[in-house]
């Protein structure tokens, strides 16, 4: 068990989402950066999609109700245990009693919180994920307050002190310091819709995060994206990673708690790999769509997948069930 220490309307519990539920209008919910959590979990000797937290309000404190193991990913954050630092991106043992807080990211927006054995909430529709929107799920369908109580699932076998950094995240929080983050995309179905112009500047233009900012989707602003006529739509599946274009012109990017239908025109969709950058990015950070084929996407994917099967490798974690 571990009590909350601090209050946070956007502080959740996550695991990796529903798979299967969007032909019933049921988001994906999960994670916004899924490798994140999954690491989290491999530092603590979870099974990847274990439930934890994802951290969107700082600083975050809970206090440890028995010994128990924490890793903390995602964002860069200073973390302390009873006052001391201690590293990110390490297996912590925590001892009952001690205090652990999380502070504002330096780079990143969310950050990620393992424990061993995964926080024990309701499985709902397959997945203990938080759907805000449907408000169910999680911890009662909400964020955390002051005094919830989490309960913890049966210790998994883990060694405190294994730790991992990334390669790709370091290059990551140099981008983000830099306030520009490159997602890769492929062409989506009214791609050929728009005019020329506005496909040049979608691809060779910044838009920057506007506050309109969520886990359903980010408002970019933007060079105006225009169609070559005035399209009307029925509504229609869409899926996290799609980019839609309203009649303004700004486009949207649909994200973890994506609405699964929508009647704009689609512009592109960026690969599933790429959406963990998105989730650190924050209000005002520039983003770049880098245009890829289908067959760059399928290989990027296929990196993408080689590279988080390395570092289960490398952290001793057998494959999911």
């Amino acid at each position: 068990m571990i009590e909350v220490l601090s209050s946070g309307a956007l502080n959740l519990v996550q695991d990796l989402g529903r798979s299967g539920c969007m032909a019933m209008g049921i988001s994906r919910s999960g994670a916004m950066d899924s490798p994140a959590l999954m690491i989290a979990n491999w530092l603590v000797g979870n099974d990847q999609n274990a439930a934890g937290l994802e951290v969107n309000i700082f600083p975050f404190r809970f206090k440890a109700e028995r010994k128990l193991l924490v890793s903390c990913t995602g964002a860069h954050c200073a973390v302390r245990v009873d006052g001391q630092a201690v590293p990110s991106w390490t297996c912590l043992e925590i001892r009952a009693g001690q205090q652990v807080d999380v502070e504002r990211p330096s780079q990143g927006v969310r950050a990620y919180l393992a424990f061993s054995g995964g926080i024990d909430t309701p499985v709902q529709l397959g997945s203990r994920a938080t759907d805000l929107k449907a408000g169910f799920g999680g911890h009662g369908g909400r964020g955390l307050n002051r005094g919830d109580r989490l309960p913890l699932l049966p210790q998994s076998f883990a060694s405190a002190g294994r730790a991992i950094a990334p390669l790709e995240r370091v290059h990551h929080a140099e981008a983000l310091r830099r306030q520009q983050v490159t997602v890769r995309a492929l062409a989506a179905a009214q791609a050929e819709e728009f005019s020329s112009t506005s496909l040049d500047a979608f691809y060779s233009t910044p838009y920057a995060v506007t506050p309109q900012a969520n886990r359903v989707g980010y408002r970019l602003q933007g060079h105006s994206l225009l169609t070559l006529q005035p399209i009307e739509l029925l509504s229609h599946g869409i899926a996290p990673g799609t980019v839609q274009v309203p009649p303004a012109g700004q486009p949207i990017v649909q994200l973890a708690e994506a609405n699964t239908c929508g009647g704009y025109p689609k512009i592109a969709t960026v690969l599933e790999c790429d959406l963990w950058r998105l989730a650190q990015a924050g209000v005002g950070c520039s983003i770049h769509f880098k245009p890829v084929s289908m067959a760059e996407g399928i290989e990027a994917l296929s990196q993408h997948r080689a590279a988080l099967a390395n570092i289960q490798r490398h952290l001793g974690v057998g494959p999911s069930a």
